[in-house]
């Protein structure tokens, strides 16, 4: 098989990497992939640094052993804890990974005020402190740890009355009118956008990195002159950790959903 036609990877600590995967999928469907979600570990915010780098570290081996040309780390966490580390070992493998979009929630109007939803670890390391500090000047900036958030989402449950009761309790100090965007900033996030709108109001902007990491996928891809360039139907081939029919089932269901 060429370089070219080998499949693009995307790893996240659960299904919810998937949000990323729909935006590769759009912007690149010629391509192959292959996600591998560690559902059986989720979440990955409450872990140590070393599990969620020895974690990452051991599937993302997999991931090369089975062909894969590039690789997308479609988890917050993961990247913060790992991607530096990956690239230097894999030097000549594209490895993408994706950090809050906090950038264009800072830029779409003048001194924001921008809540960023996210794991405990991705708000607690240095990468995304580094993030936060380099906007501090041009907006309102609250971190807000969001855990049980990634188990709804590993259910399947998306809009149900029980998630819409526990993001009540989560966002009530952020309701009415008190925040202009909300930065998704776990990969699962996404999933549960219309329930978080619900419980806000429909006031808020959403801002998520999917879009940007296929396009930084792209990017790398042309870069290293690995971007598929024939003629034919990509397809998607899931694994996971927790390798039910249900679980298998569910993340085809994400990637169809809107």
């Amino acid at each position: 098989m060429k370089q070219t036609e080998r499949p693009i990877a995307v790893f996240d600590s659960g299904v919810g990497g998937i949000s990323v995967l729909r935006e590769l999928v759009r912007l690149m469907p010629d391509e192959n992939y292959i996600f591998f979600g560690d559902s059986k570990n989720a979440p990955y915010g409450g872990k140590s640094l070393e599990e969620v780098r020895e974690l990452t570290e051991c599937h993302v081996r997999h991931l090369l052993s089975e062909g894969a040309k590039a690789v997308v780390i479609a988890c917050n966490t993961a990247t913060s804890a790992d991607v530096s580390i990956l690239r230097k070992e894999y030097p000549d493998v594209p490895v993408v990974g994706i950090e809050p979009a906090l950038k264009p929630a800072v830029q779409f109007m003048e001194h924001p005020r921008v809540l960023v939803m996210a794991t405990s670890m991705t708000i607690r390391e240095e990468k995304f402190q580094r993030l936060m500090a380099r906007y501090e000047k041009e907006a309102e900036i609250y971190p807000l740890a969001c855990p049980g958030i990634v188990e709804f989402v590993e259910r399947g449950e998306l809009n149900s009355a029980d998630l819409k009761a526990f993001l009540y309790r989560l966002l009530k100090p952020y309701c009415e009118g008190t925040v202009d965007a909300i930065v998704l900033g776990c990969t699962h996030y996404p999933f549960v956008k219309d329930a978080i709108a619900e419980v806000m109001g429909n006031t808020v902007e959403f801002f998520d990195g999917g879009a940007g990491v296929a396009r930084e996928t792209r990017r790398r891809l042309m870069e290293k002159e690995l971007l598929y360039t024939g003629d034919r139907e990509g397809r998607v081939i899931f694994e996971n950790s927790a390798a039910t029919l249900e679980k298998l089932r569910l993340c085809e269901t994400l990637l169809n959903s809107k």
